[in-house]
């Protein structure tokens, strides 16, 4: 087997890794200035926390980090421009942050809410939706990561049966997200065998998630052929192919449970030469350190 580089999600088990935010109701009830001094806050202290990522996950080996979606609450607001304001003020400890990843060689990449649904059949959730993805693009491109799929932005399918709509709108994107942009298969709406074909149309590569495919198409388990024949198919995807990314996580009640457990269970064979694992599971660097740990004796 290769030894993959290990992806963390996110936060920690532990409090290293812990971020802030504010719900839109509280935001509303502050008047402007007291809107500008929370988010100014709130920013601040993610921005620090996300650099400090860097050096959690370079003193344990990881070799990929999953930025938080939720780092700047507010800052995809329809007609309220004060979280863009906010983060502009910070761009040089934004990029400081951005620069402590690249300096420690640590791929960084983002998989927005599902909330966004670029094939909605609503334009104003289209909409919305671009201007959502738009904003995580805005960040990345603060902190300073390159505009390709080694820092990808992760969707899934969005709306079932739209295939179509989805495949129609990527090339329209704007080029901070467009250039980043990866696609997932999921357990209800998209196989990666629909997929599939939007990713060879549009030149956006699928990240293949084996929990899923196996929920979705209710299999015995991830040894499955059916795992290994679409590892190599989404890596088809990738250029290059050694930025492959694959998603790795285990149901905590058997193969069809949906709910990541604590730590993996076990790695599927299908894996064994992927370069890039991000590892979805609840026990976060505690399961990324079992699996560096590797089988006991």
């Amino acid at each position: 087997m290769t030894t993959p580089s290990w992806g963390l999600v996110c936060m920690t088990v532990g409090p290293e890794l812990r971020f802030r935010t504010i719900t839109r109701t509280r935001y509303e009830q502050l008047d402007p200035a007291g809107r500008e001094a929370a988010l100014r806050d709130i920013y601040a202290h993610n921005i620090a926390r996300t650099g400090s990522a860097a050096a959690f996950c370079a003193a344990r080996g990881i070799g990929m980090y999953r930025l938080s979606s939720a780092l700047f609450p507010m800052l995809d607001l329809g007609g309220d421009d004060t979280g863009a304001a906010v983060l502009d003020s910070l761009a040089p400890e934004l990029r400081a942050a951005g620069q402590a990843f690249l300096d420690a060689d640590i791929r960084v990449l983002m998989h927005p809410d599902q909330f966004i649904v670029l094939n909605s059949d609503s334009p104003d959730v289209r909409a919305r939706s671009v201007q959502a993805i738009g904003a995580h693009a805005r960040v990345m491109d603060g902190l300073g990561l390159e505009r390709s799929v080694w820092n990808l932005l992760l969707l899934h399918g969005g709306k079932g049966g739209r295939a179509a709509e989805l495949q129609a709108v990527i090339p329209d994107l704007p080029d901070g997200v467009r250039l980043r942009l990866a696609l997932e298969n999921d357990e209800r709406a998209y196989s990666p065998a629909e997929l599939l074909p939007v990713c060879e149309a549009t030149g956006v590569p699928l990240v293949f998630d084996a929990h899923h495919h196996v929920v979705h198409d209710r299999l015995p388990d991830q040894e499955h052929p059916s795992v290994r024949q679409w590892v190599l198919a989404a890596r088809a995807t990738w250029s290059p192919p050694q930025w492959q990314v694959v998603h790795l996580s285990t149901g905590i009640d058997g193969p069809q449970d949906r709910r990541h457990s604590h730590l993996i269970s076990a790695v599927p064979s299908a894996y064994a030469d992927v370069p890039w694992i991000e590892v979805e599971a609840k026990g976060k660097e505690e399961a990324i350190a079992a699996l560096m740990a590797g089988p006991p004796a």
